[in-house]
């Protein structure tokens, strides 16, 4: 049994030791950067704690940091602190703004094969109990069709993609949904793709940008995409993003503001069916590390 099968296994035993919270994750992607997808992740993340959700951020874009910038936090340790420095869950969560949590994914994703048995059992456990801290984990990854964005996205359940009007935003949406068509580990059965379209000028523009990206989908690639709704072009955003106080928080009014807050609201009141194999963060990993194991013995 290799260390995939192991985390796995050892997944579904804590899983099944007894009745556990198993939070919703939900991965937020684009296929360009740019496009405000790290500022969806943060805003729609405090629009779902006022609801009375307990939500984490998970930054997954290695390099960019742009979780940090968008709260102007700068978090203490990171996941391969917990990973590989004997850090506790607890101390890799910053606190952010109306009480949700932040992880810094450093570069923990990159040494996922390198784990040895020990270290899998403790991923194990903590990530069990993320599941058990969290109603909602959004996970905010890099932009574009590199392998550790398309990894965390093949291995999601429910996923909401970026794109704006730009023509390069919309041929890279398209880029990254075809190349994540091809991958063995992506099931359009098990896998809900809700798009957001951002920096509209109308709520036609929007639902326009939508059915663009959509009919090309359904014809070439054989499945739909959902939409979730639009967020209206507004300077209130570049402001916040200066201010690195979100909009939600800093322009609540502003025509974006209370767009993000609508799609906050949407999203907490859908209810998306789950497979087993894909429940909750820790199952996430379980699938993300045997991905990458395969693709390591190809290489």
């Amino acid at each position: 049994m290799d260390q995939a099968e192991q985390l796995r296994k050892l997944v579904k035993q804590q899983n099944s030791s007894q009745k556990k919270n198993i939070a919703r994750v939900i991965t937020v992607t684009s296929g360009k950067g740019g496009v405000g997808k790290s500022s969806i992740s943060v805003n729609l993340a405090i629009g779902l704690a006022r609801a009375g959700k307990r939500v984490i951020v998970m930054d997954v874009d290695f390099g960019l940091a742009n979780i940090e910038v968008m709260l102007g936090i700068r978090p203490e340790y990171n996941l391969a602190d917990m990973m590989f420095r004997g850090k506790t869950l607890r101390e890799v969560i910053t606190k952010g703004p109306e009480g949700i949590g932040f992880i810094s994914g450093g570069s923990g994703i990159h040494e996922l094969t390198k784990l040895t048995r020990e270290q899998i059992v403790n991923l194990t456990m903590r990530l069990v109990e993320l599941d058990e801290l969290a109603d909602v984990i959004i996970i905010d990854t890099g932009a574009g069709i590199a392998d550790a964005v398309l990894e965390f996205v093949a291995a999601s359940t429910e996923v909401l993609l970026v794109a704006t009007p730009e023509p390069t935003s919309i041929t890279d949406a398209y880029a990254l949904l075809k190349t994540l068509n091809r991958k063995s580990e992506f099931s359009t059965e098990n896998t809900s793709i809700k798009m957001i379209a951002n920096r509209v000028t109308s709520e036609n523009e929007g639902r326009e940008l939508f059915e663009k990206i959509n009919v090309v989908v359904a014809k070439f690639l054989d499945f739909h995409l959902e939409y979730l709704g639009n967020i209206p072009q507004d300077e209130q955003v570049s402001k916040a993003i200066i201010r690195q106080k979100p909009i939600i928080l800093s322009a609540p009014n502003s025509e974006a503001g209370k767009a993000i807050h609508e799609l906050a609201e949407k999203l907490g009141g859908i209810c998306v069916p789950v497979a087993d194999e894909k429940k909750g963060i820790a199952q996430l990993f379980a699938n993300l590390i045997k991905t990458t194991y395969k693709q390591k013995r190809k290489g």
